[in-house]
């Protein structure tokens, strides 16, 4: 089986190469299901009801999300919905699902969400959460987890602690795609940072010009994406569906055309 992980998605000019691309990769690919870290679709922040309605109707199958998944008060009347994921180690009560699993022709594919906690919202242990999480989708063929971290350190230290138990951890959050994609001994692929799917013209798609003057004067910038230079980037992995190992990892950078 042929899995598709779409980098975090940025705001209109992400959905717009996702419009435009997903479609060529999965026909080039032989793509049967599709992730994505959608949790800055919306206006470069947060999701709302219309977005995610949008990014499932392109193709993509279940969308993990962030930090930011809660900026967009709408996104109250989705945090339900069986396809949208938040973090898995928000506590018990936070309205929402951190994992769930999908059936494709019969093969039960698991999507994990997680977060970090180095430089980002000291929430529950990834780890320990990852481990309970794990003791309940013992009956899933495949396990894919997203990783929502900043760190390169506890990014690489969770791969290692997944290895041989899940198909693969992609993180997500920092919005550069890393060259450290590769499948570790137990069949675990790994890469630190999926990559960004949108504009590339200002800094990880938001507009240059907010960014310099926010480390120029250390005032809040607003975020406004910029547009041109669009990407699509993400990981493509051919899984073994009895064994649940990933056989080979491959990296896109797609540029958009328009």
């Amino acid at each position: 089986m042929n899995i598709l992980f779409i980098g975090d998605i940025v705001a209109k000019p992400g959905r717009q190469v996702v419009n435009q691309q997903l479609g060529k990769l999965v026909k080039a690919y032989q793509i049967e299901f599709v992730i994505a870290n959608g949790e800055n679709t919306a206006g470069g922040l947060g999701i709302t009801p219309g977005v995610l309605e949008e990014l499932l109707t392109s193709g993509i199958d279940v969308v993990t999300s962030g930090n930011h998944i809660w900026k967009r008060k709408e996104v109250s009347e989705i945090i339900e919905h069986q396809k949208l994921l938040r973090p898995a180690n928000y506590p018990d009560v936070t309205p929402g699902k951190g994992f769930n699993v999908y059936k494709v022709n019969n093969i039960q594919i698991a999507v994990l969400n997680i977060q970090g906690r180095i430089f980002m919202d000291p929430i529950d242990c990834p780890f320990s959460i990852a481990d309970k999480a794990l003791d309940k989708l013992k009956n899933a063929n495949i396990i894919i987890v997203d990783f929502h971290a900043e760190a390169t350190s506890e990014k690489i230290a969770m791969g290692w602690y997944l290895d041989g138990k899940v198909t693969a951890v992609i993180g997500t959050h920092t919005h550069v795609q890393t060259s450290d994609g590769r499948i570790l001994p137990g069949g675990t692929a790994y890469i630190s940072d999926a990559g960004m799917t949108g504009s590339k013209s200002g800094v990880i798609g938001i507009k240059k010009e907010e960014i310099i003057k926010h480390f120029l004067t250390r005032m809040p910038f607003n975020y406004k994406s910029c547009k041109g230079d669009n990407y699509l980037e993400g990981i493509v992995m051919k899984v073994d569906e009895k064994t649940g190992r990933c056989e080979k990892l491959i990296s896109i950078s797609l540029k958009s055309t328009d």
